[in-house]
């Protein structure tokens, strides 16, 4: 009878260790990263303090925008744009940074010769920026609701998903973007091309529908344009269901074009 008790106790741990091993490794390895987040003070301004300041700091920029005659408010225009620069420097521009700087440092190369697996190791070093964009846009939104009387969303689940497509995107990005960095010190040179195009572009400060019909069409291909879409659609409830499905479909196929990209260019040892 002790040595079947034995057994049983031994199933049990089995089991046990089998169903929480791959979290496990993954939370193992985001509250690390999150120690090494928090002792950057550069990472920090850059991903917490700047997406918190710039949306409040264009508000003049916005005002003097013709919203009216796109049926648009200055809160419905800042609100997505908030997002969207949570989205650019608390998830995109940090994560370019963890990327190449775990790279760089050989970090990456030793992960990949223990238990872990390509992506949880990449879902790991991802979680930390990835809650932080989450918590911040929360933020953002109480902020712009009470600030510029932004009235609830009319389809939340429209900006939800464009939330949530914004992160696995952004993360997804920051991992091509980091194959084609050399250094960390050039991480933000080689981020800021799509940070640029994604705010000019992609309706986060200035919203497609004062853009030109041709100019909008090709902005609406650009990689965020289907999240900011979403995102501005929830609130506004303006969004039809063929054009919230054509967003999202925008979205979904960057973010299949970018983990392809993951899986054949990223680079898991220092570039020479």
């Amino acid at each position: 009878m002790k040595a079947a008790g034995e057994r049983r106790g031994a199933v049990r741990s089995a089991g046990t260790a089998t169903v929480s091993t791959a979290m496990g490794r993954v939370g193992a390895l985001a509250r690390a990263e999150l120690i090494l987040f928090g002792r950057s003070k550069g990472m920090l301004v850059g991903a917490v303090a700047v997406p918190l300041v710039l949306p409040f700091s264009v508000r003049s920029v916005i005002e003097d925008m013709e919203l009216a005659e796109a049926g648009l408010s200055v809160g419905l225009v800042m609100l997505p744009g908030a997002i969207g620069f949570s989205l650019l420097f608390a998830v995109y521009s940090a994560l370019v940074g963890v990327f190449v700087g775990r790279r760089e440092e050989l970090v990456l190369k030793r992960l990949r010769t223990g238990e872990l697996r390509d992506t949880e190791i990449l879902a790991g070093a991802s979680l930390p920026a990835v809650v932080t964009g989450l918590l911040q846009s929360l933020v953002l939104v109480a902020g712009c609701t009470v600030l510029l009387d932004v009235p609830a969303p009319k389809a939340v689940h429209l900006a939800v998903l464009g939330l949530l497509l914004g992160l696995v995107l952004c993360a997804a990005l920051a991992a091509v973007t980091a194959a084609f960095t050399r250094t960390v010190e050039s991480a933000q040179a080689t981020a800021l091309p799509l940070v640029m195009i994604s705010m000019i572009g992609s309706g986060i400060m200035v919203p497609l529908e004062l853009a030109p019909d041709t100019v909008a069409s090709a902005f609406e291909l650009l990689p965020l344009t289907g999240v900011i879409t979403l995102v501005r659609g929830g609130w506004s409830g303006e969004l039809s269901a063929a054009e919230a499905l054509g967003a999202a479909a925008t979205a979904l196929a960057w973010t299949l074009v970018a983990v392809f990209a993951v899986r054949r260019w990223f680079r898991w040892e220092p570039r020479r």
